[in-house]
């Protein structure tokens, strides 16, 4: 089932179940929300795949009016975006390394000298994919921001004017609600573009903290259950007439991955900041393929689009400069 949040023509809150055609939604009725339904399903309990299918209705929408109207959302979001954390894991899948490991290369040291990007994919091949019940190395961390940085599909990728750099990561996101007893449940998966700054990131790997507080955007559509153990898609790049001027096919899934799920969980969740009731975490689970390492540097107005058959409709992007003023600093 594939899960869509929308706005109708009376600029109403909706979600909607895309129907096989990939062309039509039919809209869930009594829930305005992808969040206010996650919730009456932990109350009842049922899953949320049996309350959305319980809810359909005989109202259908069609999917490209929606998104050349502008009216597409981001496929979870919360009602207070500072309840909205989005996370991420790096070096989690198999060739995650080579790109990384190019970008932090120390001059220093013959060619059996490991690099830190190196070391820790090597130890999430050695230790990421536990036995059940046990616990796996710790994966790469970081904080993207919270739910204001989330752009749905069709809306503009905005970078700062004091970034370096503007590059797209096509990858896997799991959505989550944190429940009453703090349990994290998760609703899905969704596509994402994780964006970030490379060439800050490249200056120094102490700078990926500063690389990764940037927008992304994730959807159109939820994916709800369980991911298969094999995701292909393709991550492209459109310049300002549309034409594609780079293009790369993508993985994702454990089959892909030197992390199981679980263990990426595991290592998010554990902290009780991360288990507050009613919260929403976008947390990205990785990705092997880069425009960047082949040279390619995105500029304001070309678009970025990534799409995986199981998602659904693609995700697309515009790249957009914002400026903003100095931060004003006051003591009070």
């Amino acid at each position: 089932m594939l899960l869509i949040q929308f706005k109708d023509e009376q600029d109403k809150r909706r979600v909607g179940v895309l129907q096989a055609d990939g062309k039509t939604l039919r809209r869930v009725e009594g829930y305005g929300t992808t969040y206010e339904m996650a919730n009456a399903a932990m109350a009842l309990p049922c899953s949320l795949e049996t309350l959305a299918t319980q809810a359909l209705g005989d109202v259908v929408v069609g999917y490209d009016a929606l998104a050349s109207q502008g009216r597409l959302l981001t496929p979870l979001d919360h009602p207070d975006a500072a309840h909205c954390y989005v996370t991420g894991t790096g070096l989690t899948h198999l060739g995650s390394a080579d790109t990384r490991d190019q970008m932090h290369k120390k001059l220093e040291g013959g060619a059996e000298t490991l690099t830190d990007s190196m070391k820790m994919f090597r130890m999430g091949l050695d230790g990421g994919k536990p036995a059940a019940g046990e616990t796996g190395v710790q994966p790469e961390w970081f904080y993207k921001g919270n739910g204001s940085i989330a752009h749905a599909s069709g809306q503009p990728m905005p970078m700062p004017d004091f970034a370096l750099d503007g590059g797209e990561e096509p990858e896997v996101a799991a959505l989550y609600v944190v429940g009453p007893d703090g349990s994290a449940c998760r609703l899905g998966f969704a596509i994402g573009n994780e964006f970030s700054d490379h060439v800050t990131e490249r200056q120094n790997y102490l700078f990926l903290a500063h690389s990764k507080l940037r927008a992304c955007s994730v959807g159109p559509a939820l994916l709800v259950g369980e991911l298969p153990g094999h995701v292909a898609g393709q991550s492209r790049i459109r310049d300002r007439q549309g034409k594609v001027r780079w293009e790369k096919p993508f993985l994702s899934g454990e089959d892909n991955m030197s992390h199981s799920i679980a263990n990426l969980e595991y290592h998010h969740f554990k902290y009780p900041l991360f288990c507050q009731p009613g919260d929403v975490h976008v947390h990205f689970l990785g990705t092997a393929t880069l425009s960047c390492a082949d040279g390619i540097q995105v500029g304001p107005g070309e678009t970025f689009e990534i799409e995986a058959p199981l998602f659904g409709p693609p995700l697309s992007n515009r790249l957009e400069v914002v400026s903003r003023p100095r931060p004003v600093i006051k003591a009070l």
